[in-house]
């Protein structure tokens, strides 16, 4: 990884990070968290819709560096990017590329959907070459509550054993 993207993914104690900017430091013990990062205004806002009727605290972001910022400040439980959400040509790391390099520790308890205008919803094979939890391809953005919680479901179910062993033997 070069320098560049070292700070990018390090940066800290700028101006614009203070509390003022951490509108989740009243979030209720247990409440979930999630951050949507999609260009399309009208995409961002349904998204939004759909997750706060699922119980979460949304966050919209529409530039990654404004998403970055989030990531940096808070622990999502879901995290949506759209495939074209990160600059192309930009020598600046993206959402997908912050998210990679969290440490597996972190990245475990964050559970990430693509969206996609090109390739098919659950693709597992597409999702793990992306290294996220679940592509949603954006024809079935009208159903993306009822995908997300079954991609959810799916995914707590195949970590289920992983996570009590490690829960038992203290590694939480």
């Amino acid at each position: 990884m070069d320098d560049k993207k070292k700070i990018l993914l390090n940066e800290r104690g700028s101006e614009s990070d203070n509390a003022l900017d951490k509108p989740f430091n009243f979030i209720k013990e247990g409440g979930k968290m999630a951050l949507v990062c999609e260009s399309d205004f009208v995409v961002r806002e349904n998204l939004g819709t759909v997750l706060e009727k699922m119980g979460y605290y949304v966050t919209k972001s529409a530039a990654p560096p404004d998403a970055l910022k989030s990531m940096r400040s808070h622990l999502y439980d879901l995290i949506v990017v759209g495939e074209t959400f990160d600059e192309e040509g930009s020598d600046e790391s993206g959402v997908l590329d912050y998210i990679r390099h969290l440490p597996m520790s972190v990245r475990r308890n964050i559970f990430a959907v693509l969206l996609s205008a090109t390739v098919r919803t659950m693709d597992d094979m597409a999702a793990f070459g992306e290294s996220v939890n679940l592509v949603l391809n954006l024809k079935n953005i009208d159903d993306a509550g009822v995908i997300i919680e079954r991609g959810i479901a799916d995914n707590e179910a195949f970590y289920s054993a992983f996570k009590d062993v490690r829960k038992r033997a203290g590694r939480v």
